[in-house]
């Protein structure tokens, strides 16, 4: 009757359930019940005084509207019954309860189920709001689990119609959508065919899908549209979790709707589906796995014998994902921003779809849809590096798929795998903005998720078996890949060029060549973008340091001619560009200081292919005498005292411990470019920064601590003209520092090479100066003298003829000045200086 409190209906209806358990079947209570609630379906059946707790729910999922349906047919009896559920559900508990006896032979349900429909009506649906809406599903959930469950799944489907669309709210469709799942997984649980209910909630998905693709401005439409189809997307997932074998048409879930979905998503709604369609990946795989294997011998359980229809549902279910879901994939790969993680995540999805049911595969990725798929979304070197290493991240371990490229005998797998390695180090600055304005700090970092992406990607590669064997044959521990990504690529490098080095026959040295070339790829390309946009400074530091730890450890191989024109590209691009050949021209500071830090690598692996080509030989000469003729002068400071300056990075690759003959070449390079092009004088004009050249060549004959024979054939000469001809007290004092430091490197008594060339430079400045500068000439002998006085003593001839050959030209007999000039350098040389100051004096016109 009217009227009656809601805890008292709780408390009575309790017993009733109760005494179910001990009474005969009684149509009548049921009877009686329905009249009451068919009444007031739309009621909420709250208790207020029980507060918050015991407000009407409306289920969220349609797994949690079967849970509620369920737990009325469950048989245990809950104590708290009262306080957990409302009369409405106590009473399906009782239905459910009657429709599971029998009354001499006559189902219950054929007694009650006109009652039932009966209560149902156009008027009736349409009256019904959202909370009735729910317990109408909660009504004929309950009796679809026990009884005829197609037959009542009709009867909800034909009474839904007498809904008119133009009044159903989002709200109250998305719980209709909700009803519906809920109905598709007691089939599932049931083992029935969902081919009819399946296809008629999905074309309601694609209208809607259809509607939220044409739909861009409107917030409040996408909204309610969103809330329909994620409705959808959960209902699918939970479908596909419930399905044991995936045998019962779930493909039709999964239609084109899903076409007009994914380029409509953005964000959230975007990660969503993906997260979706994620999970229907592994479930397939999983069960399809499964399925393949078979029942398990000696295996007597439902489940073991398997659906005969199984695996021809799987390659439906797999066909409709690479229709509906991969076009969208495969269009995002090359996307102006990097791509969420979950991109990669669901092409791997996709890749070991392809290894597991390759048939199904896109007729664009056949005949080899792993190799097609690998080439899109793991070695394309356009794609972003985020996305690769992600994606190469789930794979590069998985067993299965090493042996499939093993079997269809394509062996660059992991070669083409450390190439993206590669590329994925080198552009982790690529998303970073080159300009100066506005940089925040998590800006001109790389993004720490990434940075632990590259580092996991690095921990796997170093698993790879090629690269394990190099590093094994490099005596490099696997302790390597425990640094970070910039750290362990460097290490590669160096353990490339030692494996290399120890390798004895050609074709060994050969296939390495090629071998490496293949890890490269066209690494210029890959730093292309940092060189274009001149920045950020971080991307263009470890690009030239990165190359240059290549063109130094890996200059075995460089130097063969395979790879030269890898290195003459090198050059090209990164050390000799137009910008750097414009002298006047001012280079971007990020750029100057990323070519700083590391010249100083490319100058020395130079010098060691200059050393060691065989073809190339003077051009690559040339090449080295280009790149230290530009960036001398560029690094060169105006003075030798400029503060802030840095060290010149020629100074660096000089003082460097790296092989004689190498060092020995570059040395020499660089001496006699020096000489050539920085200490020419223009007729007595020195040239610009002469302090600062003579200063930086003392700087090398100090920090080497030794004087080789192309510093006194290159450089000594020149040093001791601007002892004659420049004025400028520093000039003086630094290229008086250098003539002591060379004279003092090869004394003349100890004879040899050394001693010969250098008495050889002297005597040829004797007689170029003496007659103009004879003064000068003398005192810097003076100075000579006392370092080494035996260098001078041999000079003695050439001296006096000089001075003999001066008054000749004079014509006006002997030059008293001059003679005594000279006398004051031969009181300096002992006995022999004085045996000549005499045979001087000795001597009649």
């Amino acid at each position: 009757k009217a009227g009656v409190l809601e805890e008292h209906l709780r408390m009575h209806l309790q017993c009733c359930l109760t005494l179910c358990s001990f009474w005969d079947l009684n149509l009548s209570v049921v009877t009686i019940l329905w009249d009451y609630y068919s009444k007031n379906l739309n009621g909420c059946f709250t208790v207020p005084w029980l507060g918050l707790k015991d407000l009407a729910n409306i289920s969220k999922t349609s797994l949690s509207m079967l849970e509620l349906a369920k737990h009325c047919c469950c048989e245990q009896q809950v104590p708290s019954l009262y306080n957990s559920s409302n009369s409405y559900f106590i009473f399906l508990s009782i239905l459910a309860r009657i429709m599971k006896e029998e009354n001499n032979g006559v189902h219950p349900w054929k007694q009650i189920k006109g009652r039932i429909y009966s209560k149902f009506h156009r008027k009736r649906m349409q009256e019904l709001t959202e909370v009735g809406l729910q317990n109408f599903f909660s009504l004929f959930l309950v009796l679809a689990i026990i009884v005829e469950t197609e037959d009542i799944v009709s009867r909800v489907l034909d009474l839904l119609d007498f809904l008119t669309p133009s009044s159903i709210t989002t709200a109250r469709r998305a719980l209709i959508w909700r009803g519906h799942f809920a109905f598709l997984l007691i089939y599932v649980e049931k083992n029935m065919d969902i081919s009819a209910l399946a296809e008629k909630v999905s074309n309601a998905f694609c209208e809607k899908a259809k509607e939220f693709l044409v739909t861009k401005n409107d917030h409040t439409q996408r909204q309610n549209l969103w809330t329909l189809l994620s409705t959808y997307i959960d209902g699918v997932q939970e479908v596909f979790e419930t399905s044991c074998y995936l045998s019962l048409s779930e493909e039709k879930l999964l239609n084109d709707g899903f076409t007009m979905l994914l380029p409509a998503c953005r964000g959230a709604e975007l990660s969503m589906v993906l997260n979706f369609l994620q999970v229907v990946l592994a479930r397939l795989r999983s069960v399809h796995e499964r399925v393949s294997q078979g029942p398990q011998l000696g295996s007597t359980a439902p489940d073991a014998q398997l659906p005969l229809v199984a695996k021809e549902h799987h390659l439906a279910v797999a066909s409709a994902l690479w229709r509906n879901f991969f076009p969208y994939l495969k269009s995002q790969r090359m996307s102006q921003t990097p791509p969420s993680p979950q991109l990669a995540d669901t092409a791997a999805g996709f890749t070991l779809l392809a290894l597991d049911i390759p048939s199904k595969a896109l007729s664009d990725l056949q005949p080899q849809p792993v190799l097609s798929m690998m080439r899109l979304f793991g070695w394309d070197d356009m794609v972003w590096p985020q996305l690769v290493s992600r994606y190469l991240s789930h794979l590069i371990e998985n067993s299965s798929l090493c042996e499939a490229f093993s079997s269809m005998g394509y062996t660059s797998y992991q070669a083409l795998t450390v190439r993206s390695w590669f590329r994925c180090v080198l552009q982790m600055f690529l998303d970073q903005p080159s300009g100066a304005l506005a940089k925040t700090d998590a800006e001109r970092t790389v993004g720490k998720a990434y940075m632990e992406q590259l580092t996991e990607m690095t921990r796997l590669i170093f698993k790879l078996s090629e690269v394990e064997n190099i590093l094994l044959k490099a005596n490099v521990g696997q302790s390597v890949f425990k640094q970070d990504p910039k750290s362990a690529l460097v290490q590669f490098i160096k353990a490339l060029g030692r494996t290399y080095s120890g390798l004895q026959t050609l074709p060994e040295k050969s296939a390495m060549v090629a071998k490496t070339l293949e890890y490269l790829g066209d690494v210029l390309k890959y730093v292309k973008p940092y060189l274009k946009a001149k920045g950020p400074p971080e991307g263009l530091q470890l690009t030239y340091w990165i190359i240059g730890c290549l063109v130094k450890f890996c200059a075995p191989i460089l130097a063969t001619s395979k790879a030269q024109q890898l290195l003459f590209r090198i050059v090209d691009c990164l050390l000799l560009p137009h910008s750097v050949l414009q002298q006047d021209k001012e280079l971007p500071v990020a750029l100057l200081s990323a070519i700083q830090e590391s010249l100083p690598l490319y100058l020395q692996g130079l010098s060691f292919i200059c050393c060691q080509s065989q073809t190339q030989g003077a051009y690559l000469n040339q090449l080295l005498g280009s790149i230290i003729r530009h960036y001398f002068g560029r690094f060169l400071p105006s003075s030798p005292n400029v503060p802030g300056a840095g060290q010149h990075p020629l100074l660096t690759a000089l003082g460097s411990s790296i092989t004689a003959p190498q060092l020995l070449h570059l040395r020499r390079t660089t001496l006699h470019v020096i000489r050539e092009n920085y200490l020419q004088f223009k007729g007595h004009a020195p040239p610009p920064r002469l302090a600062s050249v003579l200063a930086f060549i003392l700087e090398v004959l100090q920090r080497t601590q030794s004087t080789e024979l192309c510093d006194i054939d290159l450089v000594l000469p020149a040093v001791l003209k601007c002892l004659v001809l420049v004025n400028e007290l520093q000039v003086k004092k630094i290229s008086t520092d250098i003539v002591q430091y060379m004279v003092e490197g090869c004394q003349a008594g100890s004879g040899g090479e050394h001693a010969t060339q250098l008495t050889s430079v002297f005597r040829q400045f004797i007689q170029d100066y003496t007659a103009v500068y004879d003064h000068r000439v003398f005192s810097i002998l003076e100075t000579v003298a006392v370092l080494d006085q035996t260098l001078v003593t041999s000079l003695i001839p050439t001296i006096t003829q000089s001075l003999k050959d001066s008054e000749h030209k004079q014509g006006l007999g002997r030059n008293a000045a001059q003679r005594e000039a000279y006398k004051r350098l031969l009181s300096h040389l002992a006995e022999a200086g004085q045996n000549e100051i005499q045979k001087l004096e000795n001597e009649t016109d």
